[in-house]
């Protein structure tokens, strides 16, 4: 049932390409009728020009016409036309690779950009239960098969016209050669069970495998400074040989049995191609056929053979695809759990940024509660610094209010309006993020600020720039905005990437700032740079700040003290100092070495 549901997920791919398919099976007729000629130029040649017997009666000469011409005309006449009819074979033939190949590469071109774009719409915890490596197996490699499906049906058919037109004229030559050759049928139906039954499991298996791999490559790149850092080249290298390994063991065992199944089909028609051989050559001996027509009908038969064995590997190779088109298709059919409703609609304008979460709880798969019952009021253009300890919360509750993930229950509200219907494009329009990590594509330093709105000028890129205090670094540099960043930005410093990602944020000009600790890895005379930059930044915006860092709050309107996943404080800095609850518990033992100041390092709480 999979498999068919596999095939029938390939239309919606096929077709806007239909008139392409119907031309591809148009010429996959034609070059199966004109196979059907072949043979006959060189029983012409053997029966008519090499001995005495008549030409075939569906040729345009009369007899008469025939005794007359010398034999030497005829050969000539016989081989320009055998020559005419491979030319014009060969030429629909051409015609049919690249009709196929123009579909096949349109068809992949759609299914891969399908594929990239649903995988961007698929939750984070999707994401986080599946490797990067298997899912660019997926997208890059087993997306192939789409085009392998489709185009099945087209060898297919040209063989099955091939083996009836073949067979019809086999028979009307001499029906028991026809019916001996027949023969095979059984254990080419049988080879193609056992193909399923025993190979296409061991398919998957090499499949994961293969992704296994790529997987550790992505892991080690992506993680190359952890890497080199402890010295794990060695380490990585040998773990990708080792996995290498299995799967080179695994594939070459899978290849042993193909091509086993493969000699063993081949086997049986040599088998009957021996048959017929034998038997007809009884035939000539008795006078029941000439040896032209013997000709054209052991090559009739190999040529029924032929498509035979076609349809039998291309439905082994069929099975492969299979497995593969099925994998890949697995991405689209899952759902993402975070998706618009049916009745959700566009904010009818930029949002106020009034936020309020309403009893809202969530877990993690397999967790215990990481937000239990949280409930607060933002009005708009406050900010809001989010402290706690390690796992209590804080970065999940900035991605609901991003929508990444669903609360288990309760509300968030937007300027009065349930989240959950309005629009996700919409919702995360009113949003602006700047994380701990910079996050910057490999592109230009002016590309990756223009992310932020895209269809902006260049004007306002350097604005944005001055704005977060990169302007002067980015014109220090040889090309400037035109400078090529090495892979998430490794070609500049960590305050020059936050500043990057700082003008990204004021490009967008979103209603909503969301700060995840954008100043923990930094030292404190950067820190205090990226820090007025921010406080511009912030300026007539609502503004959720996770804070890493104490002193970066203290101006804060609100400051949410989270525990274990509860509220358990709320309110401004000198409200939570005079309860001398947590909040004070975290503050002193972040200035138990002394008051904090610009020039002193200050100790982490979280």
């Amino acid at each position: 049932m999979s498999r068919l549901r596999s095939v029938v997920g390939i239309i919606p791919f096929l077709a806007p390409y239909w008139k392409q398919a119907l031309a591809s099976l148009a010429l996959v007729a034609v070059s199966s009728l004109l196979g059907l000629l072949t043979p006959w130029p060189l029983k012409i040649i053997i029966d008519s020009v090499l001995s005495d017997h008549p030409l075939p009666s569906w040729l345009p000469v009369s007899q008469e016409q025939a005794v007359a011409a010398p034999p030497t005309r005829i050969l000539l006449f016989v081989v320009l036309g055998g020559f005419l009819l491979v030319v014009l074979q060969r030429s629909v033939e051409l015609a049919v690779n690249y009709t196929q190949s123009k579909l096949e590469s349109q068809m992949l071109l759609d299914f891969r950009s399908a594929l990239f774009h649903h995988a961007q719409k698929l939750s984070l915890s999707y994401h986080a239960q599946h490797r990067i490596g298997d899912l660019l197996t997926r997208i890059n490699q087993q997306s192939l098969a789409i085009g392998k499906v489709a185009l099945a049906a087209l060898p297919l058919i040209q063989s099955s016209i091939t083996l009836v037109g073949m067979l019809w004229v086999a028979y009307s030559l001499d029906a028991e050669l026809a019916l001996l050759s027949l023969v095979v049928v059984p254990f080419l139906y049988y080879s193609i069970g056992y193909y399923s039954r025993r190979i296409e499991p061991r398919v998957r298996g090499v499949r994961q495998m293969e992704a296994d791999c790529l997987s550790i490559i992505s892991d080690a790149f992506a993680m190359l400074r952890i890497v080199l850092a402890f010295g794990r080249e060695e380490y990585e290298h040998r773990r990708f040989r080792r996995q290498s390994r299995q799967t080179l063991d695994a594939r070459l065992r899978l290849t042993r049995r193909q091509l086993v199944y493969s000699f063993a089909v081949s086997l049986v028609t040599a088998g009957g191609i021996s048959l017929v051989i034998g038997v007809g050559a009884l035939h000539v001996l008795e006078g029941r056929l000439t040896v032209g027509l013997l000709l054209v009908i052991i090559t009739y038969v190999g040529s029924v053979y032929t498509p035979l064995q076609v349809i039998s590997g291309t439905l082994g190779k069929l099975q492969e695809s299979l497995v593969d088109l099925t994998q890949a298709q697995e991405v689209l059919t899952t759902q993402p759990e975070i998706k618009d409703s049916y009745d959700c609609k566009d904010l009818p304008e930029r949002s106020c940024g009034s936020i309020a979460f309403d009893r809202v709880s969530f877990s993690y798969d397999g967790r215990r509660k990481v937000l239990d019952d949280i409930s607060f009021q933002v009005d708009p253009c406050r900010t809001v610094a989010i402290v706690g300890s390690t796992g209590a919360g804080k970065t999940t509750l900035a991605s609901l209010l991003l929508r990444f993930y669903a609360p288990d229950s309760g509300r968030l509200l937007l300027d009065g309006r349930d989240v959950r219907l309005i629009r996700l494009a919409s919702l995360r329009q009113q949003f602006s993020l700047v994380t701990q990590e910079p996050l910057l594509f490999s592109g230009t330093i002016g590309e990756n600020i223009r992310y932020g709105r895209l269809e902006t000028e260049e004007k306002e890129i350097r604005q944005a720039a001055r704005a977060a205090g990169a302007h002067d670094f980015i014109m220090g540099l040889p090309q400037g905005y035109d400078t090529l960043l090495g892979e998430r930005g490794a070609n500049l410093s960590a305050g020059e990437r936050q500043r990057i990602s700082i003008a990204r944020a004021f490009l967008k000009d979103a209603p909503i700032l969301i700060l995840d600790e954008p100043t923990s890895n930094l030292d404190s005379r950067t820190e205090y740079a990226i820090l007025q930059a921010l406080e511009r930044l912030t300026s007539g915006r609502t503004t959720f700040m996770i804070a890493h860092r104490l002193s970066t709050i203290r101006r804060a309107d609100l400051i949410l003290v989270l525990d274990e996943g509860r509220l358990v404080e709320s309110g401004s800095h000198r409200e939570l100092l005079a309860r001398r609850g947590l909040y004070h518990r975290f503050w002193e033992r972040a200035h138990q070495d002394g008051p904090a100041d610009a020039a002193k390092p200050r100790r982490e709480i979280a």
